[in-house]
């Protein structure tokens, strides 16, 4: 290797008692009035290049600045300029690194609309993140996610724990898809949930939630009246005509509505693909009867903020649950996804619709999803058990008849 003369400016530094050690005096000076000193060191790496450099903002005196240029010399120490080029190193590799974080950011660009997306950044932020936001995939180890399973586990619903871990999954499939860097190196055992509630409404709680919905006002023991929000209770009834997802109300536009052909068209439904619905009788005459608010393209329109694109409103749960209280329903029931069971419930016990139907019209992909809210009634399943027994009594009936009629010849 060609040695490297170094051309230093001897005249401006002044030696010390160590050999190759120099300082520099500024105008500045130390508490005890002294000048500044700026210590430099010269000496050859291990790989034989010379170097002549500063020995460190924080070297203060010619001894430490002699004990600087002995490791450098050994190689203990690496010179200014490659540990500059090693900070630049590693400071490129922390940015092209595909860390849970990054990837979550670049997975939410892709999706604008995805659903659930609320939920999912709220895990992400509050679970994921602490736990693995800075690690990419494959530095993750099962024990991690045993443990973080552990701790959601004696806070969290089961459908919650599933619903963090599932989230994890899908953004390693996401990282492996794209390419971006490597996967889990293990498979995230998802936890078994049992989440098919039933939740349906009897003659009396219908009447009462239907009176709300339509009045708009509940009165207390007082005799005070209070205006129930509008939206909500026409959201409610939407669910209830057309079994329609909170979000797929929530995004409804009028152009999303042909009034014409009497169709809806759901846009950005949970299965990803638009799908499109009957506009039923009932529906059809809560929406024509609907103000457009300020021209909005939204039938339940955001509230509008200067300089922003419009958007639709983002929940009414406060409401929501006010209504329910209203109704005096219970407080385990979920006042929209509960409507949609509801009318499923209808129209599975009415005998007049087939599941294939149903599916069609909750938009299921797979006739499992739609086995779920497809239960019947409790009270057509007693009258179904009853048929047997109705059926021997009449039997017994026609025997008996039969006889008598014979012993009477």
């Amino acid at each position: 290797m060609a040695k490297r003369k170094l051309n230093i400016p001897q005249a401006q530094f002044h030696r010390t008692t160590y050999p190759s050690v120099l300082y520099l005096e500024t105008a500045s000076r130390t508490p005890d009035g002294k000048k500044e000193k700026i210590y430099y060191v010269r000496y050859r790496s291990p790989d034989g290049r010379q170097h002549f450099e500063r020995a460190g903002k924080k070297i203060t005196t010619a001894g430490k600045a002699n004990q600087v240029r002995t490791a450098r010399s050994r190689g203990t120490e690496l010179p200014n300029e490659d540990r500059r080029a090693a900070k630049a190193a590693s400071e490129q590799a922390e940015v092209e690194r595909w860390t849970l974080s990054k990837l979550w950011t670049e997975y939410k660009a892709g999706r604008p609309g995805m659903k659930r997306s609320a939920t999912d950044e709220t895990n992400f932020k509050l679970y994921l993140s602490p736990a693995f936001g800075d690690k990419e995939p494959r530095e993750v180890a099962p024990l991690d996610v045993d443990r973080l399973r552990l701790t959601l586990s004696k806070k969290k619903a089961g459908g919650t724990v599933k619903n963090i871990l599932e989230l994890l999954r899908r953004l390693s499939n996401f990282a492996a898809k794209k390419q971006l860097c490597a996967p889990l190196p293990f498979r995230v055992t998802l936890p078994k949930v049992n989440n098919i509630r039933t939740e349906d409404l009897n003659a009396e709680q219908m009447a009462r939630l239907l009176g709300i919905l339509r009045d708009g006002t509940v009165t207390d023991k007082a005799g005070k009246k209070t205006l129930l929000d509008q939206d909500a209770r026409e959201m409610m009834l939407l669910a209830l005509f057309t079994g329609a997802r909170r979000g797929e109300i929530l995004r409804l536009k009028w152009d999303d509505i042909d009034f014409q052909r009497g169709f809806i068209t759901l846009r950005e439904p949970k299965g990803g693909t638009d799908q499109t619905i009957p506009l039923p009788d009932d529906a059809r005459e809560l929406l024509k009867n609907r103000p457009r608010r300020d021209g909005s393209a939204y039938v339940f329109p955001g509230r509008k903020i200067k300089g922003q694109e419009e958007r639709p409103r983002a929940d009414a749960a406060k409401s929501f649950r006010a209504i329910r209280a209203a109704a005096g329903l219970p407080a385990s029931f979920r006042p929209m996804h509960g409507l949609r069971h509801t009318f499923a419930s209808m129209l599975a016990s009415s005998g007049e619709v087939d599941l294939y139907t149903l599916q069609r019209l909750l938009t299921h992909k797979s006739p499992m999803m739609t086995a779920r809210y497809a239960h019947l009634r409790d009270e057509t399943l007693k009258a179904a058990s009853n048929v047997a027994g109705r059926l021997m009594r009449e039997t017994t009936a026609d025997q008996d008849a039969k006889k008598a009629k014979g012993e009477g010849r």
